[in-house]
């Protein structure tokens, strides 16, 4: 089984925030491959479905970002899912809104939900999806952590949801890549 991670805060009121591009990229890919949410385990709304020969669980931390290592390592844990077999898809402010970067390790980038997922699993060993939403614009060199957190829980505006729409379904594409084909032919095709 492989575990498919879309990381993002619960509730209606960060739903279309650019923090929750993870839990709007994994609903998508769950929706064209008849996948409902409608289990809990570990903390996450989770779907259990098999796509492309793949048995797969996909989730989605109920705990808040920040603290998604919680859910993710209980899942993890609980299935018995080899490192390689789980896949994070989260939001980059690093990356140009509307790029994504596939990995199959390495540091968090100072992303605090991949902070939570490392420490708790103890490893960052495991394959990644970033989707760039930009940052914020500010007339000085370095904008303030607030100026971070209120762009990173606010909503993309009409133009940005255009260009995260079709970004949201080359993700699909790639995770259906990384499943056929493995994280490095996903990493070639996509990055």
């Amino acid at each position: 089984m492989k575990l498919i991670v879309g990381l993002g805060n619960p509730g209606k009121t960060y739903a279309r925030n650019r923090h929750n591009v993870g839990f709007q990229c994994l609903n998508d890919f769950a929706r064209l491959h008849s996948i409902r949410f409608d289990r809990r385990q570990c903390q996450a709304r989770v779907g259990i479905g098999k796509v492309r020969g793949e048995k797969l669980l996909l989730a989605k931390p109920g705990t808040f970002v920040n603290l998604s290592g919680q859910s993710v390592a209980g899942l993890v844990r609980k299935h018995n899912i080899p490192l390689n077999d789980l896949l994070v898809i989260y939001d980059d402010l690093d990356l140009p809104l509307g790029k994504i970067r596939l990995r199959q390790s390495g540091s968090s980038g100072g992303h605090k939900g991949m902070n939570s997922i490392i420490s708790a699993l103890g490893s960052e060993d495991f394959p990644r999806i970033r989707v760039g939403i930009g940052r914020p614009q500010a007339e000085e060199q370095s904008v303030s952590e607030d100026a971070i957190v209120n762009y990173v829980l606010s909503d993309f505006s009409p133009q940005e949801e255009a260009i995260i729409k079709s970004v949201i379904a080359t993700v699909a594409e790639a995770i259906d890549c990384f499943l056929t084909q493995g994280i490095e032919a996903a990493m070639s095709k996509f990055n």
